[in-house]
């Protein structure tokens, strides 16, 4: 069974299949069918697809309503989705792109599913923000045609899409990817695969501090203060409470995984605890949860949760404003230096563009490498090593940043 209107072939002449339709599956169904594709967007049952349309009509109402589309663009756009619960009318597509929740178990279901219906040229894609790509094409009879295609939230209002190259990936399937994201009017930047790729692994960097910060005993009024005086668009606590405490934990958690299959470790951070304390203790999971670090009352402004200062006394020496930026912007550009120093992200360009488009690192301080050649390598370098005497090792300067500050280098 499938919903769709009258369904023609476009300009471009791309066929899409979106394998669910959820948070980021209708949005990336949507950004598809409004640059004229066609797409077929899929999910366990019609009435989840039917969910996942909905939403992506409701969009389109406001997208009319805000003047961005036409009626006629909005009538056009509907009728390039076919809506439905049937894999098989997927045959033929260019390119498949799965969407499902966040467990390789299930991803490797639906992958063996859907991947006989791409057509002979076609690729297919992951929109995992966790999971290792090389892992996940290890359930792929066509390795050298996955790829990582990593949109943020909410699809169509954020410009980046962070495209990642598995082992196996060719040359010809990351050529597709960037073309499409091109086609869509997305900003395309190109990661090596690794735990996190980049965006997550950095952007958690942010979240992390501000959490670390709580457990001190800072303030979490100044501390969400600083994180926007800083330039991010929310503070941190604010960020977490909207992705959800249980996710935040949940992504830490496959990290950790990737990880471990990569022979790696991941640094240990005093913020396990606060996460421990708010999900299992208090029982607060965020905002979607009806209260997280912050409460939201129905038609009011939300504000912090008062008992914060119950379970994480104040400590009698709060750390200065300008410190605890220090720390939210120092943690996020040598978290970018190890990324650039282990070819995770090649371009300069691209980890500059990533950090302002994919989390909102400031964009008047031209991105988390630019950040440290603005500082200069060899102060940044001396900061660093400031703040990993106080705070721990996540802030000691990568070898690459005391080689290339020795020779006077930039990036």
């Amino acid at each position: 069974m499938s919903h769709q209107s009258s369904h023609s072939k476009t300009t471009n002449n791309l066929k899409i299949g979106i394998l669910g339709s959820g948070l980021m599956g209708h949005g990336i169904a949507y950004v598809s069918a409004l640059s004229g594709m066609d797409v077929v967007m899929t999910d366990i049952s019609q009435k989840q697809v039917d969910s996942g349309l909905a939403r992506i009509k409701v969009i389109l109402d406001e997208s009319l309503k805000d003047g961005f589309i036409t009626e006629q663009r909005m009538v056009k756009t509907l009728a390039n989705i076919n809506a439905t619960d049937d894999y098989t009318l997927m045959s033929g597509c260019d390119l498949i792109i799965e969407a499902v929740n966040e467990n390789r178990d299930l991803k490797a279901e639906v992958i063996a599913r859907a991947e006989q219906f791409l057509n002979p040229d076609g690729i297919f894609a992951s929109n995992t923000s966790t999971i290792l790509i090389t892992r996940l094409a290890e359930k792929s009879i066509q390795p050298e045609k996955f790829i990582g295609i990593h949109f943020f939230s909410p699809v169509h209002k954020m410009k980046l899409v962070e495209i990642i190259k598995g082992k196996k990936t060719n040359s010809s399937t990351l050529n597709k990817a960037v073309e499409f994201v091109r086609q869509i009017s997305k900003v395309p930047i190109i990661v090596n695969d690794s735990s996190g790729f980049y965006t997550t692994r950095v952007f958690e960097r942010y979240t992390a501090e501000g959490m670390t910060l709580l457990a001190e005993g800072n303030s979490a009024e100044r501390i969400e203060a600083a994180g926007k005086k800083a330039g991010f668009p929310i503070g941190p606590l604010a960020v977490i409470d909207e992705i959800s405490i249980e996710l935040v934990e949940h992504i830490r958690g496959e990290m950790l995984n990737e990880l471990k299959y990569e022979g790696k470790e991941l640094s240990s951070d005093p913020w396990g605890q606060v996460i421990d304390l708010m999900i299992r203790k208090v029982k607060r999971t965020g905002r979607s949860g009806g209260g997280g670090f912050y409460e939201y009352p129905k038609n009011n402004k939300k504000f912090l949760w008062p008992d914060l200062k119950k379970y994480f006394p104040l400590s009698e020496n709060q750390l200065s404003e300008d410190e605890m930026i220090d720390r939210f912007y120092f943690s996020q550009v040598i978290e970018s230096i190890r990324c650039y120093e282990e070819n995770v992200i090649t371009s300069v360009k691209d980890a500059n563009v990533g950090s302002v488009l994919g989390w909102g690192f400031p964009s008047f301080k031209g991105g988390t490498l630019q950040f440290a050649n603005d500082y200069g390598l060899i102060n940044f370098r001396n900061r660093s090593q400031e703040l990993a005497d106080k705070y721990g090792e996540r802030f000691s300067p990568p070898k690459l940043l005391n080689q290339m500050s020795k020779k006077g280098e930039t990036f």
